[in-house]
């Protein structure tokens, strides 16, 4: 039996929803997961990857408390469904005292895919580690459990920047300002945040370090200074200004210098993200009286418009680590969160909701849902399966997740 110690999971990371149960539809099911779209097909599946996998059943026994709780929402958020042991095709057994035990079988052939022991760090970040193992031994993907999320709260009628656990515990306030604060974005592989905020009486953008405290304002001119985006490298970011006029999209390098314009257009550019390779800059704009996406090479060229079906009024984009989706907001009456290849093409509707991060395993989205009157809570939404699990929430209103990677 391996022993692990989940310590780890306290620092931020290095790198920012039945059916039969016939083995043949279990090894198609488990095919998508392990690939996150049809590997088998040629042409890019919308229909199949956003909502046309069942999810997988799993059977949690042996476990109480805080840990079960934990384990049973991170394993949903990761596409299973806990059920009994009579209808699972896995099951989890184990115990939980000062130490998380788990064995994870396949009933179907009856392998031992998990056998460990996991010590430190308190039970929730056990029973994080064993669920990032399960997910790793049935998909042979990472488990996204003890990643991080930052986001915009409100509470007493001030915004602020905050950090939480992936599934909104732990959550501290990064800011302390009593302004308006907006759109935070991690800087891959860094312990950086930019955010832009109105503490100078103008929005300006600041990059945060949060090793050292230090938070330079990198986008300081006359007009608006919004929507930053970290390149994946960490050395570039791209952001929206209006010094010259209209919002247009611009890069510089990641301490603001080197300021380059990449769009001068009239109308209003907006919500820039980076292809993962760092070659291309997604954003929202207008063509022919249209809201549309569309794409620029990060050091300067023609625009390219990303075509997309199906759905209308299409804003904040945010292409996926593996470079094969881009998920973004749509407005057809109420905010609808849509997923389409990145090289456009027919476009699938997830969920209601708006402001979409991807996690780093290109699978889960982060994003804002509406549940009451000014009432907003962040949600995790499994693709595939297109469920979705609100995480924990303590403020008046939470919204603008950006997901560590």
């Amino acid at each position: 039996m391996h022993v692990s110690s989940p310590l780890s999971a306290l620092v931020l990371p290095a790198s920012r929803r039945r059916g039969g149960r016939r083995r043949a539809a279990f090894a198609i099911a488990l095919a998508l997961l392990t690939d996150f779209h049809p590997a088998a097909q040629e042409e890019l599946d919308v229909t199949r990857f956003a909502g046309g996998v069942r999810r997988v059943p799993i059977a949690l026994t042996g476990f109480g408390g805080q840990v079960a709780t934990v384990l049973a929402f991170d394993l949903e958020v990761a596409g299973f469904e806990i059920v009994s042991e009579e209808q699972a095709e896995y099951v989890l057994k184990g115990s939980n005292n000062s130490q998380v035990e788990g064995h994870l079988t396949h009933l179907l052939d009856k392998t031992n895919l998990v056998d460990k022991v996991f010590t430190g760090g308190g039970a929730r970040v056990q029973a994080h580690a064993l669920a990032d193992e399960v997910v790793a031994a049935i998909t042979g993907k990472p488990g996204i459990a003890r990643t991080k999320i930052a986001f915009k709260g409100l509470k007493n009628g001030n915004s602020e920047i905050y950090l939480a656990d992936y599934d909104g515990h732990n959550a501290t306030a990064l800011t302390h300002d009593n302004t308006v604060v907006a759109a935070p974005c991690w800087v891959p592989g860094q312990r950086k945040l930019y955010y832009t905020t109105y503490l100078f009486g103008n929005a300006d953008i600041i990059a945060h370090d949060l090793t050292t405290g230090a938070r330079p304002v990198i986008a300081r001119y006359s007009g608006s200074n919004m929507s930053p985006a970290a390149s994946p490298d960490g050395r570039k970011v791209a952001m929206i200004l209006s010094k010259s006029g209209s919002p247009d999209l611009f890069v510089a390098d990641a301490d603001g210098k080197n300021l380059r314009q990449l769009t001068q257009t009239r109308e209003d550019e907006s919500s820039p993200c980076w292809s993962p390779a760092g070659d291309w800059i997604c954003f929202a704009t207008r063509m022919n009286g249209r809201r549309v996406l569309a794409k620029v090479p990060s050091t300067g060229g023609r625009v390219q418009r990303i075509p997309i079906a199906e759905v209308l009024n299409p804003s904040e984009p945010d292409w996926s680590p593996d470079g094969k989706w881009i998920v973004f907001t749509a407005q057809m009456g109420s905010f609808q969160l849509c997923v389409v290849p990145a090289t456009g093409g027919d476009a699938r509707v997830l969920v209601a909701g708006e402001d979409p991060s991807w996690a780093p395993n290109s699978r889960t989205v982060a994003f804002t849902r509406r549940v009451g009157p000014g009432k907003r809570v962040i949600s995790l939404l499994d693709v595939p399966t297109k469920q979705f699990k609100d995480t924990a929430h303590s403020l008046g209103a939470c919204s603008q997740p950006s997901w560590a990677r």
